[in-house]
């Protein structure tokens, strides 16, 4: 039986032969982008030292006898070779060099304002890199990410140094004035990461303010890291805020966490407060069997989305009714949030849908968390309250204005819904 063989027309391996992918898309435009960079660059900054020398390069000075000299500030010495990479790709340019004649008499180095000292990225690949880090990118892989781009300059340490420049930008938003804020409301809920801390993974809470505007407008007030959401954490991160100047809420929208509700008492204390419904359902299925959670669902949203205060304080005494015999703890734990879980209700309808839930915040926690899966323990606990701060900074996470923001300037009735069962 005759068998049929392929053969390489070459004895060299055929891993040998192999070429990565990318590895041959030559692109003539990409080239001539990047070749008229370096020209653009190189004649910005010889453009920069003409003026700063006061005349062009073999610019002669004035002649003997007409003040000769008066307009040469200094002079050049040579050039220098430096690498400098962009979102143009990295590059070689030639860098001129100079003295310039100073006040006292002596010299200095001349130096560019363009191109700063010690400077090897620009400001967009920078950002590039920031924000691929925010993409969900960590720090190992980055280099993988861009390396068509960078040609492969950008490893895990050049990530770290980008990200800690963010920081100058972190601390002047941590200590702005919120005194011109127009905040009306208020949610406030908090989440939990792994960080690194003292060579150990340790979860850590991460409590979020996040404030509506007049105007509805949705806006990141405060993000810190904290131990826990004890009501001395939460008393530390609102007395910031009224430090700063944030002026009383008209109305809160928490979890129910009884170290924020403790908090609140303490700072605000007689600010309408309502209590996330979703929290709550959760609660009441956790004292149940999972054969119930169904029904208990079902009984809960007929509550919670009645079309009128009046139809949603008789369901809540017919739901009260049914599960004090049918599961007393459910029943129990409805009773628990009193009339916080319907403080929703004494607003327009128009609005309930963004009052009910710190959904807003929650949003934000699912996409953070999405964004740090592939880093599993983030380096420090700044790291992480900066990062969450950064998505929005960044643009890459935008917020939409509250449903119902039309009726913001509604103010609270003073008479709650019937709570009697």
């Amino acid at each position: 039986m005759k068998q049929s063989t392929t053969k390489l027309d070459s004895v060299q391996p055929a891993t040998e032969l192999a070429v990565d992918l990318f590895d041959n898309w030559f692109d003539p435009i990409e080239t001539e982008v990047r070749a008229r960079s370096r020209q653009f660059i190189e004649e910005l900054i010889r453009g920069e030292l003409d003026a700063a020398l006061a005349r062009p390069r073999y610019g002669r000075s004035q002649i003997a006898g007409n003040e000769a000299g008066a307009d040469v500030t200094g002079h050049r010495h040579g050039s220098r070779t430096r690498s400098l990479t962009g979102t143009f790709g990295p590059i070689e340019i030639s860098v001129p060099r100079a003295r310039l004649t100073t006040p006292e008499g002596g010299t200095a180095e001349w130096k560019s304002q363009a191109l700063r000292a010690y400077q090897r990225r620009t400001l967009a690949a920078d950002a590039l890199i920031a924000s691929s880090y925010l993409a969900g990118t960590n720090t190992r892989r980055v280099r993988r990410a861009l390396a068509a781009l960078f040609g492969g300059t950008v490893g895990k340490d050049t990530v770290s140094r980008t990200w800690r420049k963010v920081k100058g930008d972190w601390d002047a938003w941590n200590s702005r004035s919120l005194a011109e804020e127009p905040i009306v409301r208020l949610i406030l809920d908090g989440t939990v990461v792994r960080v690194r801390l003292d060579r150990k993974a340790t979860s850590i809470s991460l409590l979020v303010v996040l404030g509506v505007r007049a105007d509805g407008q949705k806006v990141l007030l405060a993000i810190k890291s904290m131990g826990g959401e004890s009501a001395e954490a939460w008393r530390a991160v609102l007395g910031d805020l009224v430090k700063r100047g944030l002026r009383r809420p008209e109305f809160l929208i928490v979890d129910g966490a009884p170290g924020l509700d403790k908090a609140i008492a303490a700072v605000w204390d007689g600010v309408p407060v309502q209590r996330c419904t979703v929290h709550k359902h959760r609660n009441l299925l956790a004292h149940a069997p999972e054969r119930m959670y169904e029904e208990i669902t079902a009984d809960y949203n007929d509550m919670i989305y009645a079309a009128t205060p009046q139809e949603i304080a008789a369901r809540r005494k017919a739901f009260i009714r049914k599960w004090r015999l049918k599961h007393r703890a459910v029943a129990d734990s409805l009773e628990e949030a009193g009339d916080r879980l319907f403080t929703f209700a004494r607003l327009p309808p128009s609005q309930w849908r963004s009052l009910r839930t710190t959904n807003a915040i929650e949003r934000l926690h699912e996409e953070f968390k999405r964004r740090i899966k592939t880093q599993t323990v983030l380096p420090s606990a700044d790291t992480a309250a900066m990062m969450f701060w950064a998505l929005l900074a960044s643009g890459q996470i935008n917020m939409r204005k509250v449903d119902g923001w039309q009726s913001l300037a509604t103010k609270p009735i003073d008479q709650p819904i019937d709570l009697a069962a």
